[in-house]
Parts: C-alpha cells; structure tokens; sequence
C-alpha cells in the first residue's frame, strides 16, 4: 500500500481559513512538521486544497 509523506513547509498565515483548517485537518501543528497518510482520493483533495503549503511524497510500504 502506498502512504504519502506530507511536510508543512509554508505559513498559513494570511491564507482562507477553510486551508488553515485543511492543514490542521491533515495532522500538521508546526511547520517543518512530517506526517504520512494512506493514499486516498480524500487524503489528495486535502492535500491539493494546500498544495502551495505543502511537500508531498509517496512512500511505499
């Protein structure tokens, strides 16, 4: 199963609140932050609503 490595690598600050909302719905607190999660159509609509906040890699398992 493929996960996806996500690492919060810019500010939300001055962004819509439905992003800042996305970033902590995804597990993100602070920047530099690491988290992976299942591949999933959900995980990537999250994941392109912040793509300008984010890095995002797939890792295999």
């Amino acid at each position: 199963m493929v996960k996806l490595r996500v690492t919060w690598r810019k500010s939300a600050i001055g962004y819509a609140p439905n992003q800042r909302r996305t970033i902590r719905a995804l597990g993100l607190r602070r920047l530099g932050q690491v988290v992976e999660h299942s591949d999933s159509p959900a995980m990537r609509g999250m994941i392109q609503t912040v793509r300008h906040l984010v890095e995002v890699e797939e890792v295999g398992e």
